[in-house]
């Protein structure tokens, strides 16, 4: 029987079908896999360090430079970063007018304290951290035209815990201050006592509070400034004595923790609980005032103060001795 073949004509061009042949046999059965969408190089630009700081109430992005020149003040939402102590003293007195007190004055381990570390040695770690021998530095300057003794504690040196030096050596402040007739001002941040002395700590609130009454008698003023946070021992004896009682716009001032008050009281706190607005509207502080707005608000008060206790020894018919114009 013949076959019949057929060819597929195509404008008169005979073309044939490649017939379709199975790859050739390999052993490499493996497949190139794609990449993940997770692995390819993040175009997100890192921000170099030291340029820029994130606010923690707000988290705008804010220019270090710009927030150096604010005076550590978020130029956005006006939220208070903390501020080294030289620096806080910079923006208070008159350049060049402060002359540092006590400033070789170190605590020494009087209780051989052991733990996971010892206390020499946090010591020596917060002192190269800091460039401070202690939490607190003391010493006399030019805040506009007065002359007063001032005293700033540092919340980086062990949370500005109060120990036997920084007792001491606001308790010698207070006293010049006194010897002197200065007013004093005292800017206090602090965890509470120093566990590390142990009741060598909680004998300064007797002792800086024993000088401040005499600095009372005396009819000298004393403002005190609470930034955050103001807690325990130190909130609990001489900062809370002021003429004066100053904050700083949402500083955490009290004694013990609201997690602690909490637990102890079985109670829920209200809103605000244990900040400078909530302390105010209870009346334990004075003024709420913003530390771009501090040395001039400070400037005002010791000029009423001053002259208030003027005017009331010229009615008690006393002459109060004349206003030192330097140590």
């Amino acid at each position: 029987m013949a076959t019949t073949t057929f060819t597929k004509k195509t404008l008169g061009l005979e073309t044939a079908e490649p017939a379709v042949t199975p790859p050739p046999p390999t052993n490499n059965t493996s497949f190139v896999k794609k990449p993940k969408l997770g692995s390819a190089k993040s175009r997100k630009r890192e921000i170099p360090e030291g340029l820029w700081t994130k606010c923690p109430k707000c988290g705008t992005m804010v220019f270090d430079k710009e927030l150096d020149e604010n005076v550590k003040v978020c130029t956005q939402c006006q939220h208070h970063f903390p501020i080294p102590a030289r620096e806080r003293i910079q923006s208070l007195v008159e350049p060049s007018s402060f002359e540092e007190m006590d400033a070789d004055m170190s605590s020494v381990d009087v209780l051989n304290f052991t733990g996971a570390a010892s206390y020499i040695s946090k010591l020596e770690k917060y002192k190269k951290e800091t460039g401070l021998k202690d939490a607190v530095i003391t010493g006399l300057g030019m805040l506009g035209t007065h002359h007063v003794a001032l005293g700033v504690m540092e919340f980086k040196f062990l949370g500005g815990s109060m120990g036997s030096v920084v007792g001491e050596k606001l308790t010698r402040l207070i006293e010049r201050a006194t010897e002197k007739e200065l007013p004093l001002i005292i800017v206090s941040t602090s965890g509470g006592a120093r566990m590390y002395e142990g009741m060598f700590s909680l004998m300064q609130m007797g002792k800086t509070c024993a000088a401040l009454a005499y600095h009372a008698e005396a009819q000298l003023p004393f403002i005190s400034v609470l930034t955050d946070p103001t807690m325990a021992v130190v909130m609990a004896s001489f900062a809370s004595v002021g003429d004066l009682i100053l904050a700083e716009p949402g500083a955490m001032i009290g004694f013990a923790g609201p997690r602690v008050i909490k637990d102890t009281t079985q109670a829920e706190l209200p809103p605000g609980f244990q900040t400078a607005e909530f302390l105010l509207d209870h009346g334990l502080i004075d003024a709420i005032v913003p530390r771009k707005e501090m040395k001039a608000r400070l400037g005002e008060y010791l000029s009423f103060l001053t002259e208030g206790r003027k005017r009331q020894a010229a009615q008690n018919g006393a002459s109060p001795r004349a206003q030192p114009t330097g140590a």
